[in-house]
């Protein structure tokens, strides 16, 4: 039963795409996926973006939205490089915390105009968008961050490895496993769904809606201010354009992962392996020699398909329930 379940998952579609698209570029360039630098940034380069995708898809179970995050983890990769500039000496772990609480933070700001003064989350957020990215580039002006500005322990986090896989996955795979444990079998999780599938019934029901909404825009802002540091630690530069259009990636890998863009459904798992195969067609389609142009629309295509079929399948679960209740 659980085999068939598995298999019937949209995850496992998805899955299957990114093996097929690996093992097609890897038949036309070996080294795409058998070299040294290949196999490092096949895991590491979506890491980051999946922590995004990660707090993007738990604000969208709730059938709200985050279009800020992008310019979060611009803000938060300055802020990194700016401690160690204007902190020397502190220790780098400390620095993860001030990334975290920087964007949560953030998150918060988001999470209590939309939970309390009952604005869309789409507006709000792409507010906050620009003026985030605004206090980025007034904050950053012409400078910017080089990597002779951060300790090396700290760089080396971006680019050092364990067995073979770098750190910064293992990271970006604890946060995928903690969130995933915790939408399946906490309380506080399945009602997150609850939210995104009737906010009316769930507020009838008695859940605490405002606070749930709030928690996940803040996940989602601690979430990219994480990622935001991890940006500093694999790049090595940060200037003012650093998480540009972030924000559609995540929300991009998330509905490609099936997280339904209406609330309600979805998995963090499918928005992260969303977030590898974006990235991973990205790395692909200039190694078989397909046109840039051609790359976007590919990207399009996988969401628009993603949206399409989040409608079918939707639709033909109320027929099924209408039948059920008629017969």
């Amino acid at each position: 039963m659980r085999i068939a379940q598995l298999l019937k998952a949209r995850e496992t579609g998805i899955l299957l795409a990114l093996v097929l698209v690996i093992v097609a570029t890897t038949v036309k360039n070996p080294a795409f996926l058998f070299s040294t630098d290949g196999w490092r940034d096949l895991l590491l380069t979506p890491s980051i973006l999946m922590l995004v995708a990660v707090g993007q898809a738990i604000v969208i179970i709730t059938r709200n939205v985050d279009l800020s995050v992008g310019s979060v983890v611009g803000l938060s990769a300055y802020l990194t490089g700016r401690v160690f500039i204007d902190l020397p000496g502190v220790p780098w772990p400390l620095v993860f915390l001030i990334g975290l609480a920087f964007g949560a933070l953030l998150g918060l700001v988001n999470g209590a105009l939309v939970a309390f003064a009952k604005v869309p989350a789409l507006v709000i957020t792409l507010g906050t968008l620009y003026i985030y990215r605004g206090i980025n580039v007034m904050w950053t002006g012409s400078d910017r961050i080089n990597s002779s500005d951060m300790p090396r322990e700290f760089l080396a986090l971006g680019t050092s490895s364990l067995v073979g896989i770098p750190y910064l996955t293992i990271l970006a795979l604890v946060v995928l496993v903690i969130a995933g444990w915790f939408l399946r079998t906490q309380r506080a999780g399945r009602e997150l769904y609850a939210i995104g599938s009737d906010p009316d019934a769930a507020h009838l029901y008695g859940l605490k809606v405002t606070q749930r909404v709030l928690a996940a825009f803040v996940v989602c802002g601690a979430l990219a201010g994480l990622a935001g540091v991890l940006y500093a630690a694999r790049y090595g530069t940060v200037n003012s354009q650093a998480g540009s259009g972030w924000e559609l990636d995540a929300v991009g890998a998330a509905v490609i992962g099936g997280v339904a863009i209406f609330g309600g459904s979805g998995t963090v798992w499918g928005a992260t392996i969303g977030a590898y195969l974006l990235l991973t067609i990205n790395r692909a389609l200039p190694v078989i020699g397909v046109q840039d142009f051609w790359q976007r629309a590919v990207v399009g295509v996988l969401i628009l398909g993603a949206i399409v079929l989040d409608r079918v399948l939707s639709v033909r679960q109320s027929r099924r329930l209408t039948e059920a209740r008629n017969s």
